[in-house]
């Protein structure tokens, strides 16, 4: 059985208190949070869910709790069966279409629109169908970017989840060398499958796509890759900013970075990151409450 927290507040309390987690260094890592809005025609209320594998003990409710700055929203608590949340929660999604892609589940046909790069990512245990905003917009920001005359000749998407961003670039660019990453293991079968279920192929070529678990930019197999004209990067804030030192050094001079998965209220720190680590912004795009930024390196 798995257990789950909810609190109910407006969406800048619950948007404070996202930010807070990012930034609490002793934070539970199975304790995992998540915050959308109530309905859409509510937009501006919102929930804070917390999932947790066993009751939550005094001391998990006073860590969520002390996430918010003052006078915390009363915590509801419930037992949950034994299902798996990820997977239940993207069943029945609708297709998106974001620039030169089409996103669906098996459950939809693909599309026959001459031009359109068609994928079929099935619910999984990993992050990336299409449907989240940041995805969507990552896959609207890379057609601007081939649009606009770029040639990518090797590429990283690191915390690629479902592969899907390393697909689509794979692509725009098909004589690429494209590497994915992630911190989770169990992405490494769900990127297989889906690159199986995909017409992608796997291996170190060009127009292939190697896979490889791995804490941010540190590994041997990212290492010997770089340095890369393309970093994708959909993942949170925080690790944004501490990562941006290492994208920086891993990019050739004129090298683009793409990054996602960070609220437009973060977009300030992140973007002060990556200037300190010689990168400046080529674009943006906001996405619902989610910004996606194209940052290039210097030349020299």
């Amino acid at each position: 059985m798995s257990w789950k927290v909810t609190a109910f507040a407006p969406r800048l309390v619950v948007e404070g208190a996202l930010v807070a987690h990012e930034d609490a260094w002793d934070w539970d890592h199975e304790i995992v949070l998540s915050g959308r809005e109530i309905a859409e025609d509510q937009p501006e209320e919102w929930q804070l869910e917390a999932w947790l594998d066993h009751k939550p003990t005094r001391a998990d409710k006073s860590a969520i709790a002390a996430l918010f700055a003052q006078d915390p929203p009363k915590l509801i608590v419930e037992e949950l069966p034994d299902t798996d949340w990820l997977v239940a929660s993207q069943e029945g999604l609708e297709p998106i279409r974001a620039g030169r892609f089409h996103v669906h589940t098996p459950d939809h046909p693909a599309t026959q629109e001459p031009g359109v790069f068609d994928f079929v990512i099935p619910a999984s245990q990993a992050f990336g169908t299409g449907q989240h905003a940041t995805t969507a917009g990552c896959l609207a920001m890379l057609t601007h970017m081939k649009a606009q005359g770029l040639v990518i000749r090797n590429c990283a998407d690191i915390g690629t989840g479902t592969g899907l961003l390393a697909f689509a670039a794979l692509s725009l660019w098909p004589r690429t060398l494209a590497t994915a990453s992630d911190i989770d293991a169990v992405c490494v079968g769900v990127v297989d499958d889906n690159a199986a279920a995909n017409g992608m192929t796997m291996g170190a070529g060009r127009g292939q796509l190697v896979m490889t678990v791995a804490d941010g930019m540190e590994h041997p197999v990212l290492d010997a890759r770089g340095p890369y004209d393309l970093i994708l990067a959909n993942i949170l804030a925080g690790p944004l900013v501490s990562l941006a030192p290492d994208f920086g050094k891993a990019l050739v001079p004129g090298g683009h970075l793409l990054l996602a998965g960070l609220l437009e209220t973060q977009e300030a720190a992140v973007r002060a990151a990556c200037r300190r680590a010689g990168l400046r912004l080529a674009a943006r795009m906001v996405n619902g409450d989610w910004s996606i930024l194209w940052m290039r390196k210097r030349q020299g």
